[in-house]
């Protein structure tokens, strides 16, 4: 199955927007006594919020750390607009230096800012955030009106509608900051998203990018899951094969095929001799059960 999933990312990377978020993946080691920590690398193609033609497909990289080049290693080749979280590791894939393409251009995930807001609003109560989810849900009642349509419509609704209610909240955040200590709570999370704000933007540019990165956390959730039940792979070249197997039912999930049955006619073809020439034949997407 190995082939079926790198020519998955192929067609992946030709793709001008993409997502990309890390997840943590237990792996044995033997002589440690215990697991170590890898991670699966998910890239996910998603543009049903405009209506896109590709079909949506998402691809776990297993690597034994969680290091930046990892991600600089698996989008090597491709350029356009990545989606991500704030992690630092995605930073120099935006940098001149950028190996493997040219520096790529990052949208920064709304849910994530939110979240900031969100924790301090439980913990303390407090007004400040209570005013910032306030804003942040404006921006989102926005986004669900355009969902689903083409991206000029999109841009045109964001940046009549949108772009004042992002400019305000600029405002806002820097008139909170100066009167918050950096180094409070409260404070640390409105850094957090002072820091991300060019990116944070980006959303405003282009009507192809989502507000946030929840695509691309949605899907790596049943990975979670499988952490506890099966609660780690039993050496690194098992997180390669978890990796593979969970690219494919996930991508077979959202493309509305029965893993199963993918899974079944996929193997007897690779048997069978199936030529490696006819290999998109293969991809979860093109897969029909007639086949």
């Amino acid at each position: 199955l190995a082939p079926v999933v790198d020519r998955m990312l192929v067609h992946l990377k030709r793709s001008s927007h993409l997502f990309m978020d890390e997840t943590r993946a237990p792996v044995l080691d033997p002589k440690a006594g215990k697991t170590k920590t890898g991670y699966l690398w998910a890239v996910t193609r998603d543009d049903r919020g405009w209506g896109g033609g590709d079909p949506p497909a998402v691809v776990f990289t297993y690597a034994p750390g969680r290091h930046g080049h990892h991600a600089m290693d698996i989008l090597t080749g491709f350029e356009g607009i990545l989606q991500v979280d704030g992690y630092t590791g995605y930073d120099a894939l935006a940098e001149p230096k950028r190996v493997g393409g040219m520096p790529l251009t990052l949208a920064y995930c709304w849910a994530h800012s939110r979240r900031k807001l969100h924790d301090i609003y439980q913990k303390d109560g407090s007004e400040i955030a209570a005013e910032g989810l306030r804003r942040i849900a404006e921006i989102y009642a926005i986004e669900t009106d355009i969902r689903g349509v083409s991206p000029g419509q999109r841009l045109s609704a964001r940046q009549a509608r949108t772009a004042p209610l992002v400019a305000d909240f600029g405002d806002w955040l820097q008139a909170q900051r100066r009167k918050i200590s950096a180094k409070s709570r409260l404070g640390e999370k409105l850094t957090y998203i002072h820091n991300h704000w060019d990116g944070l933007q980006t959303f405003l540019t282009d009507g192809r990018v989502e507000i946030d990165s929840n695509r691309v956390e949605n899907l790596i959730r049943p990975i979670a899951l499988n952490r506890k039940n099966a609660l780690f792979a039993g050496h690194d070249e098992g997180g390669v094969a978890w990796g593979r197997i969970a690219s494919l039912i996930e991508t077979c999930k959202i493309n509305g095929v029965e893993p199963f049955a993918y899974l079944k006619a996929t193997l007897t073809a690779i048997a069978n001799a199936h030529p490696q020439s006819r290999i998109d034949d293969l991809l979860p997407w093109n897969f029909t059960p007639s086949r």
